[in-house]
């Protein structure tokens, strides 16, 4: 089933294969580590307590669930569209449709929430600067650097993403130091996980709520399989950055968490609902080094501005996967001389535009505001993963196919229970405070979309 993918779905020039096996690695970190680590994990430090080092657990067993499904199939097509086009081919043309859109605005508006971030890590430098003006100076920069080849991204990506490991490494070893007393403050040991309100303050609950905003932590990991269809040796490369990706992830998360915890007490992580600073940044101002503190503040502005980078990437593909699969205008999904999807990369800006426009708007509340409504996006799209590997294990096994050379294994529990955790999560972000435009504004478009579906498949193409 390799050949009729690119051949039939995506037909008409093809994207450049520029991208290496390591440039593919540092991607895939750069589209998973950003503001949901550096700004959301306050807002699940606030709800869960030291608690949230369990979420995180909880987080990355899921991760391993879906980078399995999706590792098989990225394999056996390797192709711009990624799971958008695996959805369409096995389980129907309005997964295909539905997933690849939802996706598409989902990221769009999270791109918005990356750039909002930016603009509150340097308000915390500048405080009398308007959010519009940083808004706007990190996309012009970074749709600049989209526009060139696909090469100069990875290059780009991969340092940027360099900067972000190094970064959490170095505060992780830093932290730890701390914690035993080696630097400018006694030594706190990690009584800091129990002596407020011990280790579950808010229970069980609160490390399952926490959930809402831990899982978008590793929202991104799917970048893989989009960039499999630039990639040099997709068949090696893919399930190589899945692995090495989703390990790193774990680590860094949870070392970089249990440090936060174990030096600042909980409660003064997040004490207000308002986002005003990284918590990794407020580390550094309450324990008196604010040389660091400024440090840390520069490594966060690039960790969202390299998930931003890394999201225009995946949106323009997507965009342009839908256009030449015949659901969106022929010209998106037409390629520059030097081989990338400029018109595409162009449309799919709208969602720094709502961004602009929501910061103007929700000066105090656009980044939550935005973060919920992109995580609908997010979910959804790992539901319907998760269900279109349920339908192309079944396919494959029974077409005679060679044997893949990765393979999930428990299949199919292993998707079924990911299904269910997607399903549970979607479901529990009407009960947690802010989260609920998830629903509202995600149920409404899964309507529109439908609607539109039928429409355009009536149009003779």
């Amino acid at each position: 089933m390799t050949g009729p993918v690119s051949g039939a779905i995506e037909k008409g020039e093809q994207l450049s294969r520029q991208l290496s096996s390591g440039q593919l690695s540092m991607i895939a970190i750069g589209g998973a580590i950003g503001t949901g680590l550096f700004l959301g994990s306050a807002l699940a430090i606030r709800i869960a307590g030291p608690g949230v080092i369990v979420t995180y657990l909880i987080g990355a067993a899921i991760a391993l669930l879906f980078m399995g499904a999706i590792s098989e199939m990225a394999v056996a097509h390797p192709t711009a569209g990624s799971f958008g086009v695996y959805a369409e081919l096995y389980v129907n043309a309005w997964a295909g449709f539905t997933i690849r859109y939802t996706y598409w605005a989902a990221q769009c508006i999270a791109i918005g929430s990356e750039a909002t971030a930016i603009a509150i890590y340097c308000q915390w430098w500048f405080p009398h600067t308007p959010k519009s003006l940083w808004i706007l100076g990190f996309s012009a920069a970074l749709l600049y650097v989209n526009a060139r080849t696909v090469g100069s991204f990875g290059s780009f990506e991969y340092w940027f993403a360099m900067i972000k490991v190094v970064a959490i490494v170095l505060f992780i070893v830093f932290g730890l130091a701390l914690v035993a007393g080696f630097g400018p403050m006694p030594a706190v040991g990690f009584s800091n996980l129990t002596a407020y309100g011990g280790f579950l303050p808010n229970g069980w609950r609160g490390v399952w709520m926490a959930m809402v905003f831990v899982i978008f932590g590793y929202l991104g990991s799917e970048v893989v399989a989009v960039t499999a269809g630039e990639s040099k040796d997709p068949q090696t490369a893919v399930p190589r950055a899945m692995r090495s990706m989703v390990s790193r992830l774990i680590l860094f998360y949870l070392g970089a968490i249990v440090v936060l915890i174990a030096i600042v007490p909980w409660k003064q992580v997040q004490p207000g609902a308002g986002l005003t600073a990284s918590p990794f940044v407020k580390v550094f101002q309450l324990i008196g080094v604010p040389a660091a503190a400024h440090v840390v503040n520069f490594v966060v502005i690039t960790a969202a501005a390299s998930s931003m980078n890394c999201n225009l990437y995946v949106v323009s593909r997507m965009m342009f996967s839908l256009a030449r699969g015949g659901y969106a205008p022929a010209a998106l999904g037409k390629v520059s001389s030097r081989g990338t999807p400029v018109n595409a990369l162009l449309v799919s800006a709208g969602g720094l535009a709502l961004a602009l426009a929501v910061a103007l708007l929700y000066p105090d509340g656009a980044f939550i505001y935005l973060f919920g409504i992109s995580l609908f996006g997010g979910l959804f799209a790992w539901l319907m993963i998760f269900v279109t590997h349920l339908y192309f294990r079944r396919q494959w096994d029974a077409s005679g196919q060679p044997p893949l050379p990765v393979r999930m294994p428990g299949y199919p529990y292993t998707s079924v229970l990911g299904v269910g955790a997607m399903v549970a999560l979607i479901a529990t972000t009407w009960w947690v405070e802010g989260m609920r435009v998830t629903i509202i504004a995600g149920v409404p478009w899964l309507g529109v979309l439908t609607a539109a579906y039928f429409l355009v498949r009536r149009r003779p193409r």
